[in-house]
Parts: structure tokens; C-alpha cells; sequence
């Protein structure tokens, strides 16, 4: 049980990663029904974008630079998001819900190899700065400062984007096209406008979860982003889908389980190849099938409910 408060910091910081990466999940099935499995590449191509940022600042100390090197995967992330919309998405807006699903496969693959074939070096991982210390909180418990940052921005984004869509006039556009965008279209709101604006607001999200994912690993690469957005998507449907509060939930359920399988089933004797490794994956994907089974509409239960 002594190694309990350390498991949770880790978990936290591993569930708030996830909850980042799931809100721009939920973003974006919120208002349009679509789940965009090029998310998770979304979140590589930012990470990519945040380390340029780092290489064009050499000897900037990593605090000072930091700033900048959100903006920059920021601004990746948001870009190849709202494109994503409009090139690949938005053509099949009125198709069966099977061709944006398939586009969406393929573009998480096209991303992959875009960054393979013309990032300088990208076939191997890249190294990505990081702080590298710790503090001590008490006794034995530390945490990491590179896991600081997350457990930091991710709160802060999460609530920042709940008083948004609550609060401002967008916002609550918004929550209109997600209920009956037919009904927006004829009170004047611009749905295509409001669904580009739920796409930016998931590449931002993705952006700051980039440069979380590259303090805490100290590399990136260009498949990073596959089992990222796979673990992220199982926290959206964990919370429930379709909810930002739900989705950061889904995330910290996810990490501490995660963070708990790691430290405690290897130590069960005739258990130890099942706590680390890529056993910690299935551990994940074990946790959402038990609580679909038990509550099939997410622990937060929908925001949005399905539309014909």
C-alpha cells in the first residue's frame, strides 16, 4: 500500500494526457456524430510542430521556450485539423456513416506516412526536450515536472472550455447544431463555421496534449499517435461520449487503472509479464468492456443523444 499515493500521481498525470487527447474526440462526435480516428495524428503532427519550434530556438532554456513551442504544435494540430474537415469530412456530410469512418482511417494513415516520408530524420523516434527533475511532496511521493505541466493544463483547459461552450454566443451555437442542426441552419447559425470551430477547438486540445506526451517520454515518433488516440477514444466512451467533463473523467479512470495494473499485477506471483509491457494496453481495453457492460452509456452517461 506504500506505493498507493505514487501510483495515483502517475495515474493522474497519465489520465489527465488521455482526457486532453478524448475531449477533442468528444468535440467533435458532439456536434457532427463522427468519430475521427485521425485524432490521434493529429496529436503526432503538433507534437512534430512543437519540436520544429524547439530546434529553430537552440540555447532557449526549455522553460522560456515552452510557450512557443505550444503555440506552434498548437497552430500544426489546428491546421491539419480544420483542413481534415473541410477536404476530407465535410464532402461526406450527408453520406452513410460508414465512408467518413473509412476517411478517417485512411487519413490517420496518410498523416503517418506524410510525416514519415518528408519530416527530416522521423523514421527514427526524435528526441524531445525535457526538464527532467522532480519535487518531492512527502516522504517517497514525487512527482515529475514534466508531469506537473499536464496536471496543470489539462484542468485548466477542461474547465476554460466547459465556460466557453456554456457562456459564450458560439458556444451555445454550438449546442444547437449538436441537438438538430437543421433547426441552427434556420435560426441563422452557420453549422459550417460552428463544425469548424469543434474541429479547431479539438487540434488546439491536441496540440497542448502533443508537447504533455513529449515531456513525459522525452521522444516522439510517427506512429505515436495510433495507440494514444485508440487509449483516448476508450476514455471518451468510458465518460461518455459527447461530454467534456465525462471525457476527462474517461481519462483519469483510464490512467490510474493503467498506473495501478503496472505497479501491482507484476508483482502477483505467476502475474509479472501482465503488468507492464503491452499487457498495460489490454488492461485499458479490459476496463472498458466491463464498464459498457455495466453502464453502456459512459460513466457521465451522453450529452448528445444519437440523431437518425
Amino acid at each position: 500500500m506504500h506505493e498507493l499515493p505514487q501510483t495515483l500521481v502517475n495515474g493522474l498525470a497519465l489520465g489527465a494526457l488521455y482526457g486532453l487527447v478524448a475531449i477533442g474526440y468528444t468535440m467533435v462526435y458532439g456536434i457532427v456524430q463522427l468519430i475521427n480516428f485521425a485524432h490521434g495524428e493529429i496529436v503526432m503532427t503538433g507534437a512534430f510542430g512543437a519540436l520544429t519550434v524547439h530546434l529553430w530556438l537552440p540555447g532557449l532554456p526549455l522553460a522560456a521556450a515552452l510557450p512557443l513551442m505550444l503555440i506552434g504544435g498548437a497552430l500544426v494540430s489546428v491546421s491539419v485539423a480544420v483542413a481534415a474537415e473541410r477536404f476530407a469530412y465535410r464532402p461526406l456530410r450527408d453520406a452513410p456513416r460508414l465512408a467518413p469512418l473509412i476517411t478517417a482511417i485512411g487519413l490517420s494513415i496518410a498523416l503517418q506516412q506524410i510525416v514519415w516520408a518528408f519530416y527530416p530524420n522521423a523514421k527514427k523516434p526524435r528526441p524531445f526536450p525535457q526538464f527532467g527533475d522532480s519535487f518531492q511532496l512527502t516522504g517517497s511521493l514525487r512527482i515529475q515536472r514534466d508531469d506537473l505541466f499536464v496536471l496543470i493544463a489539462a484542468p485548466l483547459c477542461m474547465l476554460a472550455l466547459g465556460w466557453f461552450t456554456a457562456r459564450s454566443r458560439t458556444g451555445r451555437a454550438m449546442q444547437a447544431t449538436a441537438q438538430d442542426p437543421g433547426t441552427a441552419r434556420l435560426m441563422g447559425i452557420d453549422t459550417d463555421r460552428i463544425i469548424a470551430v469543434a474541429f479547431a477547438i479539438g487540434g488546439a486540445f491536441a496540440g497542448v496534449a502533443a508537447v504533455a506526451q513529449g515531456l513525459r517520454t522525452g521522444t516522439i515518433n510517427f506512429e505515436m499517435g495510433f495507440i494514444l488516440g485508440l487509449k483516448a477514444f476508450t476514455a471518451a466512451v468510458l465518460g461518455g461520449i459527447g461530454n467534456i467533463y465525462g471525457a476527462m473523467l474517461g481519462g483519469v479512470v483510464l490512467g490510474i487503472a493503467e498506473a495501478a495494473a503496472i505497479t501491482y499485477i507484476q508483482n502477483i506471483p505467476g502475474m509479472s509479464q501482465l503488468g507492464g509491457g503491452g499487457w498495460k494496453d489490454v488492461w485499458a481495453f479490459v476496463l472498458l468492456i466491463v464498464v459498457l457492460l455495466v453502464r453502456p452509456q459512459g460513466l457521465l452517461g451522453e450529452r448528445v443523444a444519437d440523431r437518425a
